[in-house]
């Protein structure tokens, strides 16, 4: 019931972050706390995630944008071993809290008149970015869609942006996983399941794409930026302990 329960779910989580360029683990990560301990969620979802980005990339391989790529992969490899050697270490608690104000600043940025590409990002840039990024990633699981704006302001809109987000993030993944592995946070157990969840993305990248293909670059834009504010919502609302700390 447990594969099961996390296949359906996959599914569903796959086919919702296509249309919002992202946000597959803000569905599954409470669903594998819920049914496995919090433990059991940066390994499994991070299996997960490997196999359905890497299918993603693969359906949208002459879209992905190897400039970007080029830059992101050295920052990505060396912030996913950082970050996975930290979670031996440190429990990351507040994290998520700080990543959460972060996406509502960029939402309210983003709504504001004539402040949609009020700076511009290089190709460059994604390699201090996307180390700090690994850095969260492997400490929580997932940041969720913390570089969709960086995407946009650089210039990637649509299948140009799911795909070279997708295949960054396959490598992003794979040396989390191995690095999971070499630092005794990976099991047989949660590899099958982290299975589980890469079978469910294939379908529902299928599907996906053929949704996607529909929708203007404009509407592709706003439904990315309303997730982005969900999930910052619920970033927040994750770590409300903390708040109630603060302020008691």
């Amino acid at each position: 019931m447990i594969a099961l329960s996390l296949f359906v779910a996959s599914f569903l989580a796959w086919f919702l972050s296509m249309l919002a360029g992202g946000g597959s683990p803000f569905i599954l990560i409470p669903i594998i706390s819920l049914l496995l301990g919090t433990q059991a969620v940066a390994p499994i979802i991070t299996t997960g995630l490997l196999i359905g980005n890497a299918h993603r990339g693969w359906v949208f391989r002459d879209q992905v944008d190897w400039n970007v790529t080029v830059w992101y992969v050295p920052g990505a490899t060396i912030g996913a071993i950082l970050g996975s050697y930290g979670l031996t270490r440190i429990h990351p608690e507040g994290l998520q809290l700080l990543l959460g104000v972060g996406l509502l600043v960029v939402v309210v940025n983003y709504l504001l008149p004539g402040q949609e590409n009020d700076f511009t990002i290089k190709a460059w840039y994604f390699l201090p970015l996307s180390l700090v990024n690994a850095i969260g990633s492997a400490l929580i699981g997932s940041t969720g869609p913390v570089m969709n704006p960086l995407y946009f302001n650089y210039g990637l809109e649509k299948e140009a942006m799911v795909a070279t987000k997708a295949f960054n993030k396959a490598v992003l993944h794979l040396v989390k996983l191995m690095a999971y592995a070499v630092f005794g946070n990976l099991s047989g157990e949660y590899l099958a399941y982290g299975l589980v969840i890469g079978l469910g993305a294939i379908p529902a990248n299928w599907l996906g794409k053929q949704v996607l293909a529909k929708m203007s670059a404009q509407q592709f834009r706003q439904l990315v930026f309303a997730f982005v504010a969900v999930s910052g919502v619920a970033m927040i609302w994750q770590q409300r302990h903390f708040l109630t700390v603060w302020f008691m």
